[in-house]
């Protein structure tokens, strides 16, 4: 019950600051459009510019360009290939967060490239995303969400801890590819049983859904 109550007068306390916040109070997320496309560039290559090491700056590169050639500069037609979708978050007409849902298996999704813009961190956007994740999931009649982190991304590893998501393994990535590193980074495995009721981190009020085509069902 302690860790309940903590809990709610955590998410109280970002909901307090979202709602001062009119920026983030206008928060939507929406599906990419091919005009996000540079903006949704510009915020890939900044957030791994932040976690490069400089002992890993030649990994790094790698990995980027890969990511870049392979996936983020080919957004619709890589996502709509891996029978997913992505989405984007925008305040005032500017992209501060995005995330991306891949098919990983029947009734399984995998979450992809949930990042948020350093200077909007702290205020529930990634809470807001990953709720949203969990609704795409859920409607497109997903039982299951997987995703995968390093041990770079400390405040994300918290957030899905703390949003109900099991680690199921580790490992330590040794290959360069659209999705690792490699450079002997830990990588850490997750995943989240979803159903129509099970407990959505910030209430779904909280986010202000604009549809997705060709998903209809809603959950209960």
């Amino acid at each position: 019950m302690k860790r309940d109550a903590e809990r709610r007068t955590h998410v109280t306390m970002q909901s307090d600051r979202i709602g001062r916040d009119p920026a983030l109070a206008a928060l939507i997320v929406r599906q990419f459009e091919p005009s996000d496309a540079a903006a949704v560039r510009a915020l890939f290559i900044k957030i791994n510019r932040l976690m490069v090491l400089p002992h890993l700056a030649d990994h790094f590169e790698v990995y980027m360009a890969t990511a870049l050639r392979q996936e983020i500069d080919i957004i619709a037609r890589y996502y709509a290939a891996h029978g997913g979708q992505f989405f984007v978050a925008t305040a005032r007409g500017s992209l501060v967060g995005m995330f991306g849902l891949e098919q990983a298996d029947v009734g399984v999704k995998e979450l992809r490239r949930m990042y948020v813009d350093p200077q909007f961190r702290r205020s529930g956007i990634g809470r807001r995303l990953l709720a949203r994740a969990e609704i795409e999931a859920r409607m497109a009649d997903c039982t299951r969400m997987i995703l995968s982190t390093s041990e770079l991304q400390s405040a994300a590893l918290e957030l899905y801890r703390q949003a109900g998501y099991r680690e199921v393994r580790q490992e330590i990535a040794t290959q360069k590819t659209n999705k690792t590193i490699g450079g002997a980074i830990r990588r850490f495995h997750f995943e989240k049983m979803l159903t129509d009721d099970c407990e959505n981190p910030i209430g779904e009020s909280f986010v202000r859904l604009t549809p997705s085509p060709g998903n209809v069902r809603r959950p209960a």
